[in-house]
């Protein structure tokens, strides 16, 4: 094969026209309709043959189309004002900058595996992704101090096809880098926290970011690259900025010359290859991450880990704060895990990373040792029971003892979590676990049609823009005329109906040219029909076939003439999920078979604008999980705002969403231990739902022929869900409950040369040491066994505390009412105070106050106690009364 010389030609754009670049490389246009519409006017046939890529129609747009626009005086009105409005909403403070003045130094690093920004960009495989794109969006809108890290995939992540027979087959397409919203970071370049327009801002992808090409900037600059050595050999990575409002995202990408085949391999897709190319990607992403945050100036206070994949950051922040400061591993990694939050997305245990010894020895072995670490003592770290040496290296085990401060994404997924972490608090009861929540949410205005937005401008005023958690903007959607949220919605859904119809008729086409298919069908589907969605990928556990359990009694809910009810779905199952595959061809199979195409249709390769399409034009959002499996399930909140109504298990975020009158619950949150069982119970009443609320509240109308009964449970799903499950009170809460504290923590351990972080480390070292020798020798109480509400029962009890100093502990009592077999529920602590010590024996004296009726029983124990120590969080040890 000769030698090919690669050069790039792009169309020269006026420079009246400038702006458009600078509007183009901002993704801010995915929710500013005002900047996307600017590219619809350029040229609206060409932007949707784009994939609505703003980049790559700069690309291919017509030289002659370009200079007619430079002189279209309507045009450039449009521009500037969508340039102004841009750069307005980069300088103006936003909430966080306005709520905390005094925090101008703080820096919060995120860390996630994919991003769900755009269409355009595929680095993104499912709710994982799409959650932490909304999180930076909202992050930008809050104005937060936060600058993401992720990979740039080659190939992303596979695009989905069906045969005849309904198996899904994968596709992966190599792409272009300089088509997309995406610009080659230079040596010498800098992160700054509030991106400001002019100099210093996000500059355009130019022709120096073709993937396979050697960047350089236009002054003669080169890119900034970092290095990771794995396995023996070193990886080179090229950085990569995404801007995303406020918010720069910066990507890796190891697809360089200068790396071997394998090197080159590890961001060529999403989740791709085996366990060592997993492992390979998670490295990158976390070392390499955090030296590429080092190159560009952050030195953050706060790293958040979005789910295990990223917790080899916080080891490159150790092994970083060791070299500088001279610190040991106990004493940097106290400093470090003061400043990190990791937020676990996953329910069961299976779908956690597992990593074997030879494999975590091979690709860390060095790179341990300068940790001053062996690599069985950190195969310890990663396992639920460390000195099992059968168990392999689990991710989420080792960011959890990384991790001080944890959190799941829902209050339900906050027990289930806890419940997945009793192994490692074995003393401790399931209310004690170390583990928050802060449940998900999405960016509003993402998601939002632009007719619903138009609405809610006009009937709710500005304010609902600026912050989309006000509840008090949403309380005006009852002002909204019933007819106009209806009209408004139905647009949608005639919208929806007319695209699933359209690549329905594409797939029709394809079956036809390849005989799969003799004749063409009717187009499916109604405009007026009741419309239900789901969309989601497609693992056994989200039982998207729960629908399908009985046909006759669907197809009698389906084919009602009088009342048409349709679906359409959508979704991707893992390329390894041979059952999720099975899940998606059972489903077709059945529709064939039972001659539902006319009410049933499934979209292939189920993207972010599909999602678009599907959670604004859908009349109902169904969602089947087995409880409790769904850790939060995000996609019913987009549906809200767009006047979609759920119908779910009480699962994930609906378990504490449902309200009646704004959606409908499957049951009442039962859990059986037979899954066959309980899929029957759970499509029953799925079925009766259907059949005897949902069905006839939409099609219930009055002389004006308005369903004002479904309209009413519109306006409370809108008004009530809406502020409580966006995207602005999800950062927001984490910023108030998490960043500011966590990084106040981060500042403790390291004032004075990490004087407190070595102090602390040698105390928990001393502590750990000593604690074999507590005990709780006895326990007097007053003899009353029976009391009355109100009073309380006084408590002594003698400690010994072997070498450790009474400061050194917590004694108290624990009080709960009591199980059927005797043992202690989740209760109280009431502490108990010092008065003295006699021959090594410590006695300590409380009064157990009794505030409801039954059966009760207390405890004695004795925990470690430090002002700067969380327990149980870091440091899991207790002592308990023993039994006579």
């Amino acid at each position: 094969m000769p030698r090919v010389h690669q050069f790039s030609v792009y169309p020269e754009i006026p420079s009246r026209l400038g702006g458009l670049q600078d509007l183009a490389v901002n993704l801010r246009w995915t929710w500013d309709i005002r900047a996307y519409k600017v590219f619809q006017h350029l040229d609206p046939e060409m932007l949707e043959k784009c994939g609505g890529n703003p980049v790559l129609l700069l690309r291919r747009i017509s030289r002659e189309r370009l200079e007619h626009a430079a002189a279209e005086p309507a045009f450039l009105t449009h521009m500037d004002e969508a340039l102004v409005d841009l750069r307005r909403y980069l300088e103006e403070p936003g909430w966080f900058r306005t709520a905390y003045p005094k925090q101008g130094d703080l820096a919060i690093a995120y860390f996630s595996m994919e991003y769900g920004l755009a269409a355009c960009l595929p680095i993104y495989s499912g709710g994982l992704g799409v959650l932490a794109g909304d999180h930076l969006k909202s992050a930008s809108d809050m104005d937060l101090p936060l600058v993401a890290v992720g990979l740039l995939y080659n190939r992303g992540y596979f695009t989905q096809q069906l045969d005849n027979e309904g198996w899904q087959y994968e596709e992966y397409r190599v792409h272009d880098f300089s088509t997309l919203p995406v610009r080659p970071v230079m040596a010498g370049d800098v992160w700054r926290p509030a991106p400001r327009s002019g100099p210093g801002a996000a500059a355009p992808a130019g022709p120096d970011s073709g993937p396979g090409s050697a960047p350089v900037s236009p002054d003669g600059g080169t890119p900034l690259k970092i290095s990771v050595d794995l396995a023996g050999r070193t990886v080179w990575a090229r950085v990569w900025k995404v801007q995303v409002g406020r918010i720069s995202l910066y990507l890796l990408d190891s697809g360089l010359p200068e790396n071997d085949s394998a090197g080159q391999r590890i961001t060529s897709e999403l989740y791709g290859g085996g366990t060592e190319d997993r492992l390979a990607q998670e490295l990158l992403l976390g070392i390499g991450g955090m030296r590429a945050l080092k190159a560009l100036g952050v030195r953050p206070q706060v790293c958040h880990l979005n789910e295990g994949h990223t917790v080899f950051s916080s080891l490159e922040r150790m092994r970083e704060t060791m070299e500088e400061h001279g610190l040991s591993f106990l004493e940097a990694r106290q400093a470090t895990s003061a400043g990190t939050l990791f937020t676990t997305h996953t329910p069961v245990s299976a779908g956690f990373d597992l990593f074997p010894k030879p494999l975590i020895d091979e690709y860390l072995g060095d790179f341990l040792e300068e940790l001053g670490l062996e690599t069985e003592r950190f195969m310890g770290m990663g396992r639920v029971n460390r000195d099992a040496a059968d168990e392999e290296f689990n991710v989420a085990i080792l960011a959890l003892r990384q991790s001080p401060r944890r959190n799941a994404v829902s209050r339900l997924h906050r027990r289930t979590t806890a419940r997945m972490m009793q192994p490692g608090w074995v003393d401790f009861s399931p209310g004690e676990m170390p583990i928050e929540s802060v449940t998900n949410g999405v960016h509003t205005k993402s998601w939002m049609a632009s007719e619903m937005a138009q609405l809610y401008d006009h009937y709710l005023g500005p304010s609902w823009r600026d912050d989309s958690s006000s509840a008090d903007s949403w309380q005006r959607v009852e002002r909204i005329p019933d007819l106009e949220l209806w009209h408004a919605h139905s647009r949608l859904r005639e919208r929806l109906v007319a695209y699933a119809r359209e690549q329905a008729g594409a797939r029709e086409q394809g079956l036809l040219r390849a005989g799969a298919l003799s004749r063409p069908t009717r187009p499916p589907l109604r405009p007026d029909a009741l419309t239900i969605g789901f969309a989601r990928r497609f693992a056994t556990y989200k039982r998207a076939t729960l629908l399908f359990r009985d046909v006759e009694r669907l197809k009698a809910i389906l084919l009602d003439e009088a009342r048409p009810v349709q679906l359409i779905i959508a979704g991707k199952a893992h390329p390894r999920d041979g059952a999720g595959k099975d899940f998606i061809r059972q489903l077709l199979d059945t529709v064939k078979r039972e001659g539902l195409s006319d009410h049933v249709v499934f979209l292939e390769d189920y993207d972010l604008s599909k999602t678009a399409m599907l959670v604004q034009g859908a009349d109902v959002w169904l969602n089947t999980p087995r409880r409790p499996y769904e850790a939060c399930g995000t996609s019913g909140m987009k549906v809200v705002p767009n006047g979609g109504l759920n119908l779910s298990v009480l699962d994930g975020w609906w378990a504490e969403a449902y309200r009646p009158g704004a959606g409908w619950a499957i049951g009442n949150g039962e859990e059986y231990v037979h899954a066959g069982y309980q899929d029957d119970v759970d499509a029953g009443l799925l079925y009766s739902l259907l059949e005897h609320e949902v069905v006839p509240l939409f099609y219930e109308r009055d002389a004006d022929g308005l369903p004002r009964g479904w309209i009413s449970f519109m306006k409370n799903s809108i008004r009530i869900l809406t502020p409580a499950f966006s995207g602005d009170r999800m950062v927001k809460q984490y910023a108030e409950r998490f960043y500011l504290p966590v990084a106040e923590r981060y500042r403790r351990m390291e004032a004075d040369g990490y004087a407190k972080a070595k102090e602390l480390s040698a105390w928990k070292t001393r502590v750990r040491d000593a604690w074999c020798d507590v005990k709780i020798i006895g326990v007097e109480e007053s003899s009353a066994r029976q009391v009355t509400v109100g009073e309380s029962i006084e408590v002594a009890a003698r400690v010994c505390l072997g070498s450790l100093d009474r400061a050194d502990v917590l004694v108290e009592a624990y009080c709960s009412g009591l199980r059927p077999d005797g043992s202690l529920r989740n209760g109280r602590r009431t502490p108990l105070e010092w008065v003295g010590c006699e021959d090594g024996e410590h006695l300590y004296r409380g009064a157990v106050p009794t505030r409801a009726a039954g059966l009760h029983g207390y405890s004695v124990r004795v925990l470690p106690c430090h002002a700067d120590a969380l327990v149980p969080h870091e440091l899991p040890l207790v002592t308990w009364e023993e039994p006579e």
